[in-house]
């Protein structure tokens, strides 16, 4: 037992019979995929772990099945152990290298037949594990044959001499925890198991054991050029070097004679024209396939090139994740992934934070995306005691760190979308970080290397921020501001340099939010070529409650002793792989086919990286009052090369007789693709053409009010509470309000406050230097705006309406707002004018102004013409257009991990209610439009859920008409909302008609 815990708490990067680092190639030789089912033995700590398990005649009947590859806390067995989340904090004390006694060890044992005539003739078997967590001790038929070390990276070890012909017994003991967990601090959930293949590999005895096929484009002539690098001994020449698409091949007598082959003109591979050439490389023993693309990366001043051009990323940071199997990779569920990611206009990954399953990039390759591969470090909860003892400068680790390095390169070495390679994350720096760093550059000069945390820039090649503001991103463009954590004066020498973000926008709920302001930051700041939306996918992971009932589980749901709680569900697409609104924001914030639309004429820009228009058409649409009256293709020609535009006539737009003309031009995808449908829309643009308003002013007011019977007031078809002049019913449709709220159930980024915010409640003095002032929901609970209580001034009953004034404030505040309302009949139609006056002294923001009516549960569809089709807020709608949309009301929000603030869609012209039934026309006042929101929840209902099925059962249909909203920011991990985009406390006006039908 005590060799065992040497081993958990050993800095080696493993041993054994270790096989040099080499990439993931296809070949011909035979291999041998044990995946499948294997006995399996849980145990808490090593020391109950059953001896002698390695042994080949261990009776192994009492142990459990387990299917392969796995990760044994997913498998609905409590007393195996449950997942748990942390984003920095490590779930154990730190004191490296130990780790605690209570370490969860899976001992895992496979009887498998080795087939006749699999070990060749002189040759070799290798082990290859493709991902452990964290800690394998590994042995074959009785003997250990190694200690893998390093969770998400490959490592084969040489088996020879211990396998045999016929039955063979395989054991995997594996600790959850170990030193190199220190190592491995990435935000996600600990996960321990067999998570990626294990592996039998036949290598032939003048085999092949490794080829880097680098294939260089030349921008100026067209032509490209391949570079062989071939890992062979001297027995196993000649061995030749084919490209059967481009006729080109050359054969090698000796290791002496390999050299750069050109190939003559050749389509270069780039993320918009993914050209790929099929390669072969062969000897009389083995033959290996890999495909190439032919392109160029470089580093010319402070612009990023790939093929000469300067790149432009659009990018997501991506972690493998299902919500079923962990970080168990799915070939074609991975596929489906990126391919929502391409249909979104997404054109690059961050592999965060570690090399991906080798399968994910054979497809990035193919589909066409820009890839930073990162290797598998992150020690971020050393930050809590200022970085020290660090691995990243602690010599104890240098081995092991360059291990990691080289082990990730040499894997990834020939995928043409890997155009960047990233040291790992959040890791601080360090002696050892310079060590990999350096590393890179001398192995592959080409590919420049990127680490975040390296502010001062002394060992990487760009220049990387995560969450920065744009005003902090302008500032580092000027190379200005406040000097970074190197020496002063660092950040002119920066500004020379390529710059991205290599994590913003938090899509942590509902948001984030200012993706166009980063988007125009990007395309005017030089130094800038774009960035990463943190992140990709929810992890939440499927669970169920006591009852039965399934929801998408976070931190805290397992129990843990410490945990992040939701920070773990911050995707653009929920945990089941829907896309949230955010996604749709992304696509048109990011597309690469900017159009700008008049009446008349129409701007084409190609901002793509390569290509024109030609597999574009554009289509015309004109709407009046949200239908569809004109639908034409109109003859374009091609805007190219990429960075070309054009200006184009447009027919003329039909002027409508009355209500509202609007214009929407796509550019939709001309034939089918890899990626998208024919149809598909890359790029829109809306304007409003004409408006004819019909003038109500002069209208006679309808018939007067009635006090009636139990204090009741009638006018018309409409019933109001005498004492309180809250309407209840109108034409038999029972209604209960309006009252005036100021609050919303918070988001995810209203509650976190951890980031500075533009909104300062209280002097920065007395909160302390380098503090970020409350959050957005405390300031909002602070101010009171949750509990708002009502004080009814007036109830007038006039010959021309009913007049209603209300006050509004919180216990223990002066703050009020006075609601005055006033209720007509005209032609028919009940008709509303509400007025809305906060008294002086509020501070801060409010999250919305909105009257809130009470309605019947059980409402289903539902139609309006406004803006949509999905949720839109000050800062995130450049994906809302006006038109008219349905949908059920349960579909109007958003099932986010957390409930929260969701639904609201401005620029509402009518909305109606079927089931009620009921028509509720809204109108411009002061230049302004409201929005709407429409759920089965209150705010104070959704606020207090942790999870969608705490939500408790409805007891009403709550509408909002929103006279205006606050924005959604990225506050959760980032920028605040901007000011532009904040809701201060101000006056409102609605004008709203009802009619019951």
């Amino acid at each position: 037992m005590c060799i065992v815990y040497q081993e958990i708490r050993s800095f080696s990067p493993g041993s054994g019979d270790r096989v040099r680092p080499r990439g993931h190639i296809a070949t011909d030789a035979a291999s041998m995929d044990l995946s499948g089912t294997w006995r399996f033995r849980y145990s808490a700590r090593p020391d109950l772990a059953p001896e002698g398990a390695s042994d080949v005649d261990h009776d192994d009947a009492d142990w459990d099945d387990i299917v392969l590859p796995c990760h044994w806390v997913l498998q609905g067995r409590d007393d195996w152990g449950r997942p748990a989340y942390t984003n920095v904090q490590y779930p154990f004390p730190v004191e490296v290298p130990d780790v605690p006694d209570e370490n969860p060890t899976g001992d895992h044992r496979l009887t498998f037949e080795l087939p006749e005539g699999f070990v060749p003739d002189g040759g070799r078997v290798f082990l290859r594990f493709g991902g452990v967590e964290s800690l394998c001790i590994a042995s074959l038929n009785g003997i250990r044959v190694g200690v893998v070390r390093g969770s998400r990276l490959a490592q084969e070890l040489d088996v020879t001499a211990q396998l045999q012909p016929g039955t063979n017994v395989m054991h995997l003991r594996v600790h959850q925890w170990s030193a190199h967990s220190y190592l491995e601090d990435q935000d996600q959930w600990w996960l321990p198991g067999v998570f990626r293949e294990v592996e039998l590999l036949a290598r032939p005895a003048a085999g092949i054991d490794d080829v880097w096929l680098r294939a260089d484009f030349d921008p100026e002539t067209g032509e490209g050029l391949l570079i062989p690098e071939l890992v062979a001994d001297a027995a196993a020449f000649p061995i030749t070097v084919a490209l059967p698409g481009l006729g080109v091949a050359a054969t090698y007598a000796s290791p002496e004679e390999v050299e750069a082959l050109p190939v003559g003109e050749v389509d270069p591979w780039s993320a918009d024209r993914p050209t790929l050439y099929e390669a072969e490389v062969t000897n009389a023993a083995e033959t290996r396939t890999l495909r190439v693309g032919f392109r160029r990366v470089e580093i010319v001043g402070h612009e990023w090139l790939v093929n000469g051009t300067k790149l432009r990323i659009r990018g997501v940071n991506r972690h493998e994740f299902d919500p079923d199997h962990g970080r168990v990779f799915d070939r074609e569920k991975a596929r489906e992934g990126l391919l929502l990611m391409k249909q979104h206009n997404i054109n690059a990954v961050r592999t965060a934070h570690y090399p991906p399953h080798p399968e994910f990039l054979e497809l990035t390759d193919e589909l066409g995306f820009w890839v930073i591969d990162e290797c598998d470090l992150e020690t971020h909860g050393f930050v809590f005691d200022d970085w020290q003892s660090n691995p990243t400068d602690d010599v104890r680790w240098r081995d092991a760190l360059l291990d990691r390095v080289e082990r990730f390169f040499e894997r990834d070495k020939n995928h043409a979308s890997v155009i960047c390679w990233s040291l790992g994350n959040e890791a601080g720096t360090g002696s050892n970080s310079a060590a990999m760093a350096a590393w890179l550059n001398r192995r592959d000069p080409e590919r420049p290397v990127h680490y975040e945390p390296d502010h001062d820039g002394t060992h990487t090649d760009l220049v990387s921020r995560m969450y920065a503001t744009v005003e902090e991103m302008a500032d580092m463009s000027q190379g200005t501001g406040a000097p970074e954590e190197g020496a002063p004066g660092r950040n002119a020498v920066l500004a020379g340099r390529p710059m991205i973000l290599c994590e913003y926008a938090h899509a942590m709920g509902n948001g984030a939010g200012g993706l166009s302001v980063y988007e125009e930051a990007f395309d005017t700041l030089p130094q800038w070529h774009g960035g990463f939306v943190w992140e990709w996918r929810d992890h939440g992971l499927r669970h169920t409650t006591s009852g039965g009932q399934e929801f998408n589980a976070y931190g805290g749901d397992f129990g843990e002793q410490v945990h992040d709680g939701s920070f773990v569900c911050d995707g653009m697409v929920l945990s089941d792989g829907t896309p949230t609104p955010m996604l749709a924001e992304f696509a048109a914030v990011a597309s690469p086919i900017k159009l700008d639309v008049w009446e008349n004429a129409m701007l084409v820009e190609n901002r793509r990286h390569d290509g024109d228009t030609t597999d574009l058409r554009f289509v015309v649409v004109d709407e009046h009052d949200g239908r569809v009256v004109s639908e034409v293709e109109v003859d374009l020609l091609p805007v190219g090369p990429a960075g070309d535009s054009g200006i184009v006539e447009l027919p003329d737009a039909a002027q409508p007789e009355a209500g509202q003309a609007w214009r929407t031009v796509r550019a939709e995808l001309a034939r089918d693709t890899a990626w998208a449908k024919r149809g598909h829309v890359v790029a829109f643009a809306q304007v409003q053409t004409h408006t004819v308003v019909e003038s109500r002013t002069a209208k006679p007011a309808g018939e007067a009010p009635a006090i009636g019977g139990s204090g009741r007031i009638t006018l018309g078809p409409a019933v109001f509470d005498a004492r309180t002049g809250d309407l209840t019913s109108l034409r038999e449709v029972a209604l209960e309000g309006p009252r005036l709220d100021l609050w919303r159930a918070p988001t995810e980024n209203d509650v976190l406050g951890d980031f500075p915010s533009y909104v300062d409640v209280e002097p920065a003095a007395s909160r302390g230097a380098g503090a970020p002032g409350p959050s957005s929901a405390d300031q909002w609970r602070e101010a009171g705006l949750d509990r708002l209580q009502r004080r009814v001034l007036a109830v007038d009953v006039r010959q021309d309406g009913v007049r209603v004034l209300h006050r509004f404030a919180p216990a223990a505040s002066q703050q009020s707002v006075l609601l005055e309302l006033f209720w007509q009949m005209r032609d028919g139609e009940l008709v509303l004018s509400a007025d809305a006056q906060p008294s002086r002294g509020w501070k801060g923001t409010w999250p919305r102004i909105g009257l809130h009516f009470l309605l019947p549960t059980g409402l289903g569809h539902v139609e309006w013409f406004g803006t949509g089709p999905n949720e839109s807020y000050p800062d995130s709608k450049q994906a809302a257009v006006v038109g008219r949309f349905g949908g059920d009301v349960e579909d109007l929000v958003v099932n986010y991990a957390v409930p929260q603030e969701s639904g609201h869609r401005g620029g509402l012209r009518e909305l109606s209610l079927p089931d009620l039934p009921l028509l509720l026309r809204a109108d411009e006042v002061n230049g302004e439009r409201p929005g709407f929101q429409l759920r089965a929840h209150s705010a104070h209902e959704v606020a207090a859920a942790a999870h969608p099925h705490e939500l408790p059962t409805s007891t009403a249909t709550h509408l909002l008409i929103d006279a205006a909203v606050h924005g959604l920011g990225s506050r959760s991990c980032g920028p605040d909302v901007r000011p532009e985009y904040q809701l201060r406390p101000r006056a409102a006006q609605w004008s709203l008609r009802f009619t019951a039908e």
